[in-house]
């Protein structure tokens, strides 16, 4: 500053009102700019309520930010903050286990513009009492990609591109790992047809031990892996594919949904489809080929080139997934009138 009574300060009485502005506006700017800019305003918190946690088996909540860059996310199994939530979660398996008498009653029954959605990762055939649900819910989250909040099993993800894939050494043929053993099952007879033809290694309740009790460990020496589902119904594409399969390295022989469902989500060259075959003899014919065909069985992972395997993490993606669905619906409601036609459709 100049020193006192010089310089144009003691020249001009108006000076220190000036000044005064001067400092105000250089504050005022500075304070602007120090704040978010409009877009960047942290948006509110989303409260997703889970009124049953999934099988009863408490744990932690994921991190939504760090696990999949979803903001402002609060999921919680604290039935008091009802009230607040935007959302609540019933699970499927849980809901038909506690009976429909157990849902929120206190009226009103829902605070306006609250959410109820229906979970569940089940097919159909292993989905009971889905007439029950008619008028109940206002959005479903499912495997199925016409869900109002799709959550497949697992997908693929295109990545830049890489060197040439590198299989782990395989010593051994077909795997089959399998836990509910039902003879009735579609997958089961096939087995049956199947065996007659190639040998099969069957881990699970029915055959061996896992090696070390990791599946992608064992299924990783096989070149093939049958992806068999429990049933037969749109989308319905699980962890036997995403994880026993692609994560194993092992060509997978699907029986499933058609052929031209599971193109819907993977290329149509990494994977084998039972309906493509006459008969479990000539699949088995082929299979035994690709096993002396070296350069025909590499083909089968071209796609790995191009893609990696995203495997959903239950339980904590779904409930991340609400609050992002959440924040982009906007005010408009509606009530699924005809759940069990549709999910069995």
């Amino acid at each position: 500053y100049p020193v006192a009574g010089s310089g144009p300060r003691a020249r001009c009485p108006g000076w220190p009102l000036l000044a005064g502005l001067g400092c105000t506006v250089l504050a005022l700017y500075v304070c602007l700019q120090a704040l978010p800019a409009p877009g960047a305003r942290p948006r509110p918190e989303v409260t997703v309520l889970l009124w049953w946690v999934p099988f009863g088996r408490a744990g932690h909540v994921a991190d939504c930010q760090r696990r999949f860059n979803i903001s402002g996310c609060r999921a919680s199994a604290d039935r008091g903050r009802y009230r607040e939530a935007q959302a609540v979660l019933f699970h499927h398996r849980d809901l038909i286990f506690h009976g429909l008498g157990q849902l929120p009653v206190s009226p009103p029954p829902r605070p306006p513009g609250q959410r109820w959605v229906w979970m569940n990762f089940e097919s159909p055939s292993h989905s009971p009492r889905l007439g029950d649900l008619a008028g109940i819910f206002n959005w479903t989250m499912s495997y199925r990609s016409d869900s109002d909040i799709f959550v497949p099993y697992g997908f693929l993800r295109a990545t830049p591109p890489a060197p040439r894939f590198s299989l782990p050494r395989k010593t051994k043929l077909v795997a089959w790992v399998i836990s509910n053993w039902n003879e009735r099952q579609a997958r089961v007879k096939y087995y049956h047809q199947l065996k007659k033809y190639i040998p099969i290694d069957v881990y699970g309740a029915q055959g061996l031990a896992l090696k070390e009790d990791n599946v992608i460990g064992t299924v990783s020496q096989y070149k093939f892996y049958l992806a068999f589902e429990n049933s037969q119904h749109t989308d319905y594409i699980t962890e036997k594919l995403w994880r026993n399969a692609f994560k194993s390295s092992a060509v997978p022989v699907v029986l499933g949904p058609s052929r031209s469902n599971y193109e819907r989500f993977i290329p149509p060259d990494s994977f084998i489809h039972v309906d493509d075959f006459s008969s479990p003899r000539r699949l088995a014919i082929y299979l035994k080929f690709l096993n002396k065909n070296k350069p025909r069985y590499r083909q089968y992972f071209t796609w790995r080139e191009k893609y990696d395997v995203h495997l959903t993490s239950f339980w904590d993606e779904q409930y991340c997934r609400v609050c992002e669905a959440v924040r982009t619906a906007g005010d408009q409601l509606k009530t699924i009138q005809n759940l069990a036609s549709w999910f069995e459709s």
